[in-house]
């Protein structure tokens, strides 16, 4: 029974990090793309020492950053940093279907960091987190905008032309990894 008790104030007391060091907009569970799986953002959040999280699309003129996204994911994953994409249709250049965008992310690009279900990420129905990334910073103007968000809960934007391999963006992660 005290091993039984012992268990559960830790989690209790893991719970309430996660809690006290993630956004509560982040405290959501969100559906993987193409899956019944989920993933809450938060304890994606807590897991790294920052995140990138970027508004998608699968028909844009900027779809190739998919390709600098994963080099990014893959050369600081790591070290901490969690890269979340987040299709969507706000700007009318999303698949209809998540098969469409599972495609073109995982078979065209070979993307392995989280992609999540559509959402909105702009307006009224934009999702939590995207609504608090544009309360701290700015809401996105077009696809592939980028948000990194620090374990601070700093947000840094950059917008739809920084490349995520850019030195201004590549050095705001490494400073915010302390590497």
């Amino acid at each position: 029974m005290l091993k039984l008790l012992i268990a559960t104030f830790a989690l209790l007391q893991a719970s309430a990090t996660i809690a006290s060091s993630c956004p509560e907009a982040f405290n959501t569970e969100v559906r993987k793309l193409h899956s019944k799986d989920s993933v809450n953002l938060c304890e994606l959040f807590d897991s790294g020492k920052a995140m990138l999280m970027v508004n998608t699309a699968s028909h844009c003129g900027f779809t190739k950053q998919f390709g600098d996204l994963e080099a990014l994911h893959k050369k600081y994953a790591d070290k901490g940093l969690v890269v979340v994409g987040v299709p969507s249709n706000d700007f009318k250049q999303e698949e209809k279907s998540e098969e469409g965008t599972a495609r073109v992310c995982y078979q065209n690009y070979g993307v392995t960091f989280v992609m999540t279900e559509h959402a909105d990420v702009k307006g009224r129905d934009a999702h939590p987190a995207f609504a608090y990334l544009a309360s701290k910073s700015k809401a996105p103007s077009w696809n592939f905008n980028k948000y990194l968000i620090t374990n601070d809960g700093t947000v840094k934007h950059f917008g739809s032309t920084t490349k995520p391999l850019d030195s201004k963006l590549e050095k705001a992660v490494v400073k915010s990894l302390k590497i």
